[in-house]
């Protein structure tokens, strides 16, 4: 799609402690199916940091195609890349020529090219870094999901939880980081962390790591049926505390989207977490 698309209409959440006047709950609904609604919550975590998580909660017509978007990005040290990739992943992506012919080759695109943003301005946007996990949903049809990090995107099929996004652990990339020259830290007491430093394999940002590390997506494509009733995107500050099905049943009864993203949050927070928490839940009636 060409960078002359048309916008005809546009309903939009996006939220960003970085932003004091953002909220730090919203919801909204699908223009053309009555049957979509979603909405979000965040919540500061103990560090003595600032707020490291933003959040894109939105439908947005492009090219008479209602798209759904939805993301998560879960920032460290420091929000600035995080809040960058808030403000220009989805552009990046919906500007890529295949994007309705080759839609997964297009996200791998627009990561990669959004990444090379953010490190060829990382004198502006400082030496940190951001996950991120996508998710378009199209006509409230077909769901893309991309991610780079361990910011998930599960649904729920007949009750059931199903994780759509990989986790990036750096023991799980351990071959490919050597591979590249880097190393996998195992500290006891510790996580494993990329050359000693980073708890992610990939990641967005990251300047000083960028060779160990990559920013390139796994890809996942969904059908939306019937039997679909759920979508949840929430950073790892709610997935170090909570397993994919708990998050499914906790929810599964309480109809307003943004209820349920703060009921997880709040359920997180019972059990210690510590992390900022953001999350998304995008309700299918």
């Amino acid at each position: 799609m060409t960078g002359g698309r048309e916008i005809l209409n546009k309903m939009k959440e996006k939220a960003c402690f970085s932003t004091p006047v953002t909220p730090d709950a919203g919801k909204g609904k699908s223009k053309f199916s009555k049957r979509i609604s979603h909405g979000f919550h965040l919540v500061k975590g103990k560090a003595a940091h600032a707020m490291e998580d933003c959040l894109v909660s939105e439908f947005k017509i492009v090219d008479s195609y209602e798209l759904g978007l939805f993301a998560i990005f879960d920032g460290h040290m420091g929000h600035d890349v995080a809040n960058y990739l808030k403000e220009h992943l989805f552009d990046n992506i919906l500007k890529q020529d295949g994007f309705w012919t080759d839609t997964g080759s297009a996200l791998k695109k627009a990561y990669q090219a959004t990444d090379k943003e953010i490190l060829e301005q990382s004198f502006q946007l400082g030496k940190g870094g951001s996950t991120a996990v996508t998710a378009i949903l199209i006509d409230g049809h077909k769901l893309v999901v991309a991610n780079v990090g361990d910011s998930r995107a599960i649904i729920s099929r007949k009750g059931v939880a199903k994780q759509l996004s990989i986790d990036h652990e750096p023991s799980k990339e351990k071959k490919l980081i050597e591979s590249k020259g880097g190393f996998v830290s195992n500290i006891p007491g510790d996580v494993p962390r990329v050359d000693g430093q980073l708890a992610v394999a990939r990641a967005f940002g990251d300047k000083s790591l960028k060779r160990h590390l990559s920013s390139e997506p796994d890809v996942a494509v969904e059908i939306m049926d019937d039997d679909v009733e759920l979508l949840i995107l929430a950073s790892d500050g709610l997935w170090k505390v909570m397993s994919n099905q708990e998050a499914v049943d906790s929810i599964k009864n309480i109809k307003d989207p943004e209820s349920a993203a703060k009921h997880l949050i709040e359920m997180a927070v019972s059990r210690k977490s510590k992390d900022d928490i953001s999350c998304i839940v995008v309700r299918i009636h």
